[in-house]
């Protein structure tokens, strides 16, 4: 597969272009991503869905831009995908051979059950693993739905009911309970195997309401990739929110650019909630880019028409233990191999238990930290533990959650230092003395990764080190370490 590859999603209301950069086989990030408000399904809906010549051009003049920055960023894979408006147009051919012919950009109308699926493989990949969820995929024309049990993708559906659709249809003509009546006899039809606790909310409306509810909460994590929140606490505001005029919605901090469909959106989701029974909302960053660019990765000759008559037979996920964001940032800014240091601090973890009695599970996150905890000496020495924790906090960002990113990120940060107060991540964050043990663990393992042949044991209220006598250097920095507790360390 291509170094940089770029997927190109073109909806009824916007044209995103999101450019992936491969580090590895499997290790990837975001190098770029571009989003237009080309309003293809603009005029459409209440003329039988013909695409009109205006739409037609704003789309084309959008591709001329992505194409200028696909020059720039030397891409050598270019995956180009059309949802709801595209499907609907009696015309999209002509549209299609338009796009062919001025630009050389191979456009493919995607069917409804392929986007939801392809909404499904993203979220099952980079968000936080759950045993039984449904996405929720709200778009310009359609709303796309995806059954998740135990991995798999084991049903899909996909609704002739989208933002763009209801504004043409009744918003734009001030008929609010009209557009109730259509939303809900929509949602209606959704079978009701689909019903959920988890809903993991996709589309810019929902990010955006998440958005908002982060806004209020203070929240001090911005990116809204695997924020969640508990429904009942805001169902009033996102009810609110669908029949606000936009002097509200500036006040409940909603984002201009998406003022024309948010409360479009919003009902729409209220309504799918509500029969859904949802109870927790887990937002997804990602959605159909990524995963188009993580079907081609991972299964890339798989056919649509396979995985859309036998989706739970085809599970495209990553190795069992593997993180693409991990891999990436080891992969970008390590300047050394690290494993030494996770070795030394899963063993301290382990022989000290008896003193710091931390539940088990936050040897996950010290683990992660371990191999993290130096990326910032590629930004450069000096502040090299805050360089390294702003790294994990801006793009540890697939499969962890905000708490884990929190927690990860201020294991880093706090190496050495006399730990007071938790600033403004406290609320994500666990007891402060935890953070102290887990920091100083980071700390002991770190300065003893000098050396792979140090063993340890902790008797008489001591930790004995042995095999690390001779090193003055490394007897130094641990003489200067902040001891969480009361305890004594010997060299043998």
């Amino acid at each position: 597969m291509s170094k940089r590859v770029a997927v190109i999603d073109l909806g009824s209301n916007s044209a995103r272009m999101a450019i992936f950069e491969r580090t590895s086989r499997l290790g990837f990030f975001i190098l770029r991503e571009y989003k237009v408000k080309a309003r293809l399904g603009e005029g459409a809906y209440e003329k039988g869905g013909v695409l009109q010549e205006s739409a037609m051009s704003n789309v084309l003049n959008t591709f001329r831009e992505f194409k200028y920055f696909l020059s720039i960023y030397k891409v050598s894979k270019v995956l180009c995908t059309g949802t709801s408006a595209l499907r609907d147009a009696p015309n999209s051919n002509l549209f299609i051979n338009r796009i062919r012919r001025e630009l050389g950009l191979n456009l493919r109308v995607i069917s409804g059950d392929m986007e939801a699926f392809y909404g499904g493989i993203a979220a099952l990949n980079l968000l936080t693993p759950l045993d039984e969820a449904t996405t929720i995929d709200i778009g310009g024309g359609s709303t796309e739905l995806a059954k998740i049990i135990d991995g798999k993708i084991v049903d899909i559906i996909s609704l002739n009911l989208g933002t763009v659709r209801l504004k043409e249809l009744f918003f734009d003509k001030g008929d609010i309970n009209g557009a109730l009546k259509f939303t809900q006899d929509i949602i209606d039809t959704i079978p009701p195997h689909f019903a959920s606790r988890d809903i993991i909310a996709i589309g810019g409306s929902l990010r955006a309401i998440s958005g908002a509810i982060m806004q209020l909460q203070n929240h001090p994590i911005r990116l809204v990739h695997n924020f969640t929140y508990k429904y009942s606490d805001y169902m009033d505001l996102i009810n609110k929110i669908a029949i606000d005029n936009e002097l509200d919605l500036k006040i409940i901090g909603i984002k201009k650019d998406r003022f024309d469909t948010i409360r479009q959106g919003a009902m729409i989701f209220s309504a799918a909630a509500k029969n859904l029974k949802a109870r927790m909302v887990y937002t997804s960053g990602v959605g159909i880019r990524e995963g188009v660019f993580l079907t081609n990765l991972l299964r890339p000759n798989l056919k649509s028409k396979e995985l859309i008559q036998m989706p739970q037979k085809y599970k495209i996920a990553f190795p069992k233990g593997f993180n693409p964001s991990l891999r990436s940032l080891q992969d970008r800014f390590a300047k050394r191999d690290n494993s030494i240091t996770t070795k030394h601090v899963k063993a301290l973890f382990e022989i000290l238990a008896p003193l710091h009695k931390l539940n088990p599970s936050y040897l996950n996150e010290l683990i992660i930290a371990s191999k993290l905890y130096n990326i910032g000496r590629s930004v450069g020495f000096y502040s090299e533990n805050s360089h390294s924790g702003y790294l994990v906090k801006n793009a540890l960002n697939y499969g962890y959650t905000h708490q884990q990113k929190a927690l990860i990120a201020s294991i880093i940060e706090y190496q050495g230092k006399t730990i007071n107060n938790l600033g403004e991540f406290q609320n994500l964050l666990p007891d402060i003395e935890i953070i102290r043990w887990l920091s100083f663990l980071l700390s002991l393992g770190a300065a003893l990764s000098l050396s792979p042949n140090i063993s340890f044991e902790f008797a008489s209220n001591t930790l004995y080190i042995k095999g690390a006598k001779d090193f003055l250097m490394l007897k130094d920095e641990i003489r200067k370490l902040i001891k969480p507790a009361i305890f004594a360390i010997s060299f043998e």
